[in-house]
């Protein structure tokens, strides 16, 4: 009589966190996560050269304490600079991707430590940091690897996707211990004082209906802590949930000038990007990548 073998059940948790993604998908967003970096530094993230001059002023992270990270000089701001600028572009076209990813990591991780470390510490880096921390474990990935699927790129992808959910969600908690009871944040005046202190002119009616302001307030509580959500929707709710996001984030910038670029740019990590390889690279055999 023959002997029945269980097939092995699957990880469904595992499966989750570490899905077989295209490495097509990691090159196309290696090139807009590494360009984008040369930008912050340039526009976003400009002061570190500007704190080498006043190293009195240096107030650490608990991160850069713990590394002993000293304040920054003018020198090692410009060298911290061209680092992140040469390399970044090495690890956006693909030349010596482990290595340079791994030096953008290092000289991009201080930068965002200098300049947070001078009195304001902003959470719309969060993502793009932990980014660039973990895309260099993928290893190769090229844009012809359309067919080629790796459990490493969709652990590092999901890694992505989690930072970028928990900049909202940990916004709806900060909120909550800033106020004392997240009802009073919700109800308060919040939205009135950041258009009377710094909105565009098309925004200032809006002052005039206060009822309206409370109730945006309430749903971008609602939004917030529903973000979460973004990490379970399949198929094309995806667009909507990523296009619903950036579209907050861009009436927010035309009505109080405040932008999240760097979290906007790390919801491409979402994204089937693989489509954007042109149709040529896609006849290429399915296959798996060694993990």
């Amino acid at each position: 009589m023959g002997v029945l073998t269980a097939a092995r059940p699957r990880n469904r948790a595992l499966d989750w966190f570490m899905p077989q993604i295209p490495l097509a998908r990691v090159a196309v967003l290696r090139v807009l996560l590494y360009l984008f970096v040369i930008i912050d530094v340039f526009t976003i993230s400009n002061d570190v050269i500007a704190h080498g001059w006043t190293p009195e002023l240096y107030q650490p992270l608990w991160l850069a304490r713990f590394l002993h990270l000293p304040p920054v000089s003018v020198l090692g701001a410009q060298i911290l600079l061209v680092a992140i600028i040469g390399f970044s572009l090495l690890a956006a076209a693909g030349i010596l991707q482990r290595l340079s990813g791994w030096v953008v990591a290092i000289t991009f991780g201080a930068w965002m430590f200098y300049t947070q470390g001078y009195g304001y510490v902003a959470h719309d880096h969060m993502a793009l940091v932990i980014a660039v921390l973990v895309l260099p474990t993928i290893g190769i990935a090229r844009f012809r690897d359309v067919g080629v699927t790796s459990a490493k790129a969709g652990w590092a992808l999901k890694v992505i996707q989690i930072s970028v959910v928990l900049t909202y969600f940990y916004s709806v908690l900060m909120k909550w211990v800033a106020s004392g009871n997240i009802t009073h944040w919700a109800n308060g005046a919040v939205i009135i004082w950041a258009l009377m202190r710094r909105g565009a002119e098309w925004s200032k009616p809006f002052l005039e209906m206060p009822g309206l302001l409370v109730a945006a307030q309430w749903a971008t509580l609602a939004f917030e802590a529903l973000s979460p959500v973004a990490l379970f929707v399949k198929g094309r709710w995806i667009y909507f949930v990523v296009v619903f996001f950036c579209v907050f984030h861009l009436l927010t910038y035309l009505a109080l000038g405040i932008h999240f670029l760097p979290t906007v740019i790390c919801w491409a990590a979402f994204l089937p990007l693989e489509k954007l390889v042109p149709k040529r690279f896609r006849a290429v055999p399915a296959a798996t990548a060694a993990s």
